[in-house]
């Protein structure tokens, strides 16, 4: 990953001195359920605790010869122990460790973007109860559709998240496996009761069946969770890029002291976070696919899904790391402006209420037919009146004076009045929050 676009808490899982820890970690763990067994001897299994560890820089050297990674993580590690090091790696294949460690790595770095998407869900929730009895435009196509308020339109996005934490604690506890059943899965140089033993110490649990590998469709679950979620943070990246166009203008992302939009045009705040995490979930959506691909492997396996993961994954964590801060940051930080809110609500001049003019009208004994053409037609009207710049039109008006409105009017004084009360279409809000346990406090004040 560039170094834009890195977090400290993902350099610290994913950098190499932390991958060989790892590394070196499953070879301890396996160590000791040999010496437990007395394959190695007390003496031995002293040695290799008091010494084992690894510079990078000579596994890197050895690595220039040997052209294998592991292979030059063992002649490194063994070198250090002394003779006893030839205890390492006893009965392994490289993807016993590669694969028992890579559980342990993705482990760290899910519970750090699950603990980020917690806070992020937290700052959401925030601002929906904020604005939470906030009338807004709801909009469908791009077009003003009937009225909702602003914290509903941000609760959809805490659910959401929700959803994500849940299936991201799921791929958590399915990536937390051991694979050290040897070069083909038969467990021929390792009985199975050593693994036992590391998956234990190591808190992972057993591979059911292994081959060489740990088998890919558990990694492409998780980055496609990955993704998923990714696709979540663009939606509302996208929801907000659209809320801060020049034409809408109700909210818009925090916006620094100092701060520049453009080189050319001085006036300019674009909503340039939120573009960042729609891209970023471009790329999410391609290491998904790169995942899946890795599924198939020849046989009981082949190195092909190797590359792919060794920029894969770290890029993945990272990027989604960063684009949960991002979010946090935006939504912390995000301007609503509910003047202009309500100056929206109110610029089609009662159309949002059409649908409700329209149910008025068939209770009160007109065919459905009748109505939708009644209404429809008024409607048009107004959509002309507010194209025209004509303020002396609205839907309301143009319906009362519609002839085929008179006896509605007459007979239902002041209903007309009523259609067009957006606190209607909130009035169940409450009951909508009241589902979501983290409001439990706040709905009970």
């Amino acid at each position: 990953m560039i170094d834009r676009y890195r977090t400290d808490e993902m350099n610290k899982i994913w950098s190499d001195e932390n991958r060989f820890t790892r590394w070196l970690d499953v070879e301890l763990a396996v160590c000791r359920a040999w010496a437990e067994e007395g394959a190695i001897p007390a003496e031995d299994m002293a040695e290799i605790e008091k010494k084992s560890g690894f510079d990078v820089g000579r596994i890197a050297e050895i690595e220039s010869v040997t052209q294998h990674d592991v292979i030059a993580f063992v002649s490194a590690v063994a070198e250090r122990v002394g003779p006893s090091g030839r205890f390492i790696h006893l009965g392994l294949t490289s993807s016993d460790v590669i694969d028992t460690a890579a559980s342990l790595l993705l482990s760290d770095a899910l519970a750090v973007v699950i603990g980020a998407a917690s806070g992020l869900r937290s700052s959401i929730a925030e601002r929906a109860w904020e604005y939470r009895h906030t009338p807004t435009v709801g909009r469908s196509h791009g077009i003003h559709a009937e009225p909702t308020s602003f914290g509903l339109k941000l609760l959809g996005h805490v659910s959401e998240i929700e959803r994500d934490i849940s299936r991201l604690s799921q791929a958590l506890e399915d990536i937390k496996v051991c694979k050290i059943s040897g070069a083909v899965g038969t467990y021929a140089n390792c009985p199975p009761h050593i693994e036992e033993k590391v998956a234990a110490s190591l808190g992972l649990k057993r591979d059911l069946v292994s081959t060489q590998i740990i088998q890919r469709d558990r990694h492409a679950r998780l980055m496609t969770d990955l993704a998923v979620y990714g696709a979540g943070l663009e939606r509302l990246a996208v929801e907000i890029r659209h809320l801060q166009r020049t034409e809408v203008m109700e909210v818009s992302e925090p916006f620094g002291k100092g701060q520049k939009g453009s080189s050319a045009m001085p006036h300019k705040k674009n909503p340039i976070l939120s573009e960042r995490i729609s891209g970023m979930a471009r790329l999410l959506r391609g290491y998904a696919s790169a995942s899946l691909e890795n599924v198939q492997l020849w046989h009981e396996r082949d190195i092909s899904h190797s590359s792919v993961e060794r920029v894969v994954w770290p890029d993945a964590f990272h990027l989604v790391h960063y684009m949960t801060k991002t979010m946090k940051k935006i939504i912390d930080g995000l301007v609503v402006d509910e003047d202009r809110i309500s100056k929206n609500l109110d610029m089609t001049r009662g159309l949002l209420s059409s649908g409700r003019v329209l149910l008025a009208l068939v209770e009160s004994g007109m065919s459905r037919e009748e109505a939708y053409s009644v209404v429809q037609d008024n409607a048009m009207r107004c959509w002309d009146a507010v194209r025209a710049g004509d303020d002396s039109a609205s839907l309301k008006s143009l319906l009362e004076s519609d002839p085929r409105m008179s006896g509605f009017v007459a007979s239902n004084p002041g209903k007309l009045d009523e259609m067009f009360d957006v606190g209607f279409y909130l009035r169940y809000v409450d009951n909508i929050f009241g589902r979501f346990e983290i409001f439990n406090g706040k709905m009970n004040k």
